[in-house]
């Protein structure tokens, strides 16, 4: 019997795993961490449903911590198997993961020094140690190749667009094939080449973050040229949220471009507050096969924003009024130096926070659009007067049009589909469309609810 057991991305776009259970071999697609809600992120601190010793391997669709991030928990509490994915997967993994234990441990380290945790002592998640240990686990797999995850349970990886090394997992046990779509990618994506076209498939895992709406006609580029405009005519900094892998490279791709047309002043410092983000972007020369940018254009890059590489740098940005923009990592605000920036500029209402990409339920960025006037970071409330902004078409996601154009050219319809990755609201307007005009048979899931794959 081939089961599918839901341990997350149910009802939030956050904590994607997925687990297959063949007779006693088990595999996880996707180990993500949860994010926003408190009582989501607590997940993470909870037992593993089942014992990470007896899953087999697990497979990676990207390098996204809501997709590898509870990677370091997983080993640390017993796994010893292998996680396949592409070859830039690896690459970025290698970034983001000990990038991610040093943020919780200093995270940690802050919470103790300020005496802002309810825990005695704060305790990180895990460590930039146990982030290493993880690493070594790591198996990159080409793309295209069948390989084996488990005795009678094969696997092959398609490039899914969204980010470096995104995939989407085509998984073959005893003549079924489940497809999990990952995070899919746009067609038209200015950085990134579109998702691989769908091949045949008995099961569908869909994901479903923009199920219920689809990003404006508008062009984004002239709209953050209006925004960084206006803001640094105002005397204004410009702030903004983003993470560390795609959307920082797109961000200085954009930024580029304008200065080089004239769109905003040749001369305005740009920021890129993130070490993590400098090595991702150093990626895009190395896998240059995989996104439309050139030698030349991969270079560019580089030579677009002033590089902060040091706390002291970091700090020293918070003291300067003069007009300026910086992008700082996470993109959600949920951790990483942007905080610090948004402690410093949100309450000065010539400043712009500018978010670039979906903030989940829950999460800073959220909340900031809904319109609180304070913001907690660190223990502590803090005015919020600049203007906040929203430019939602530079996501690196494909909207509801886009899933469906994608689905639609599947050569037959699936057994069943699964919605997931999505807020509730989403998901079920996704759920909506699938069955309206593709007349597949398809639901959303519940949190760890396990379904039999006939």
């Amino acid at each position: 019997m081939l089961t599918l057991k839901f341990l997350g991305a149910t009802g939030t776009v956050t904590g994607s795993k997925y687990l297959l259970r063949h007779g006693d071999q088990q595999v996880l697609v996707d180990c993500g961490l949860f994010q926003g809600y408190k009582q989501l992120r607590l997940r993470n601190w909870d037992a593993f449903p089942v014992l990470p010793a007896a899953i087999r391997s697990v497979v990676l669709t990207h390098a996204h911590l809501d997709h590898s991030g509870f990677l370091p928990v997983l080993v640390s509490a017993g796994f010893r198997g292998k996680v396949y994915c592409t070859e830039a997967t690896r690459d970025l993994c290698h970034i983001l993961l000990p990038d991610s234990g040093r943020l919780l441990e200093e995270e940690a380290l802050y919470a103790n020094r300020h005496n802002y945790s309810k825990h005695k002592p704060a305790l990180p998640l895990y460590s930039e140690a146990d982030a290493l240990r993880a690493l070594e686990h790591l198996v990159a797999v080409p793309v295209g190749h069948e390989f084996a995850l488990a005795p009678g349970m094969t696997a092959r990886l398609q490039l899914a667009g969204h980010i470096l090394g995104a995939a989407s997992v085509s998984l073959e046990c005893e003549g079924r094939r489940i497809l999990f779509s990952g995070d899919v990618g746009r067609p038209n994506d200015p950085i990134m080449r579109p998702p691989t076209a769908l091949g045949a498939f008995d099961y569908l895992v869909v994901e479903s973050t923009y199920g219920d709406r689809c990003h404006e006609a508008s062009d984004p580029r002239a709209r953050l040229a209006d925004i960084i405009s206006k803001t640094a005519a105002r005397g204004g900094v410009t702030v903004i949220p983003s993470f560390a892998v795609g959307r920082a490279q797109e961000l200085l791709h954009e930024i580029g471009q304008l200065k080089r047309a004239g769109a905003i002043p040749a001369a305005l410092p740009v920021y890129l507050n993130s070490p993590m983000a400098v090595d991702a972007t150093r990626l895009y020369m190395k896998h240059h096969g995989q996104h439309r940018l050139d030698e030349q254009a991969c270079r560019a890059l580089g030579h677009v924003a002033h590089i902060v590489n040091s706390v002291e740098e970091s700090m020293a940005l918070n003291r300067r009024q003069t007009p300026m923009v910086i992008i700082a990592a996470s993109g959600m605000a949920t951790g990483g130096r942007v905080l610090h920036h948004l402690k410093a500029f949100a309450g000065d209402a010539r400043n712009t926070i500018l978010f670039a990409g979906f903030q989940a339920a829950g999460t800073r960025g959220a909340r900031l659009l809904a319109g609180e006037t304070s913001v907690k970071i660190h223990g502590e409330y803090y005015p919020v007067r600049a203007r906040i902004e929203m430019i939602g078409n530079l996501s690196a996601h494909a909207d509801a049009d886009e899933i469906m154009d994608w689905l639609a050219r599947a050569p037959a319809a699936p057994r069943q589909c699964f919605v997931t990755h999505g807020e509730p609201a989403a998901a079920d307007a996704l759920r909506r469309r699938i069955g309206e005009r593709l007349q597949w048979p398809c639901r959303v899931p519940e949190y760890l609810e396990e379904v039999v794959l006939d």
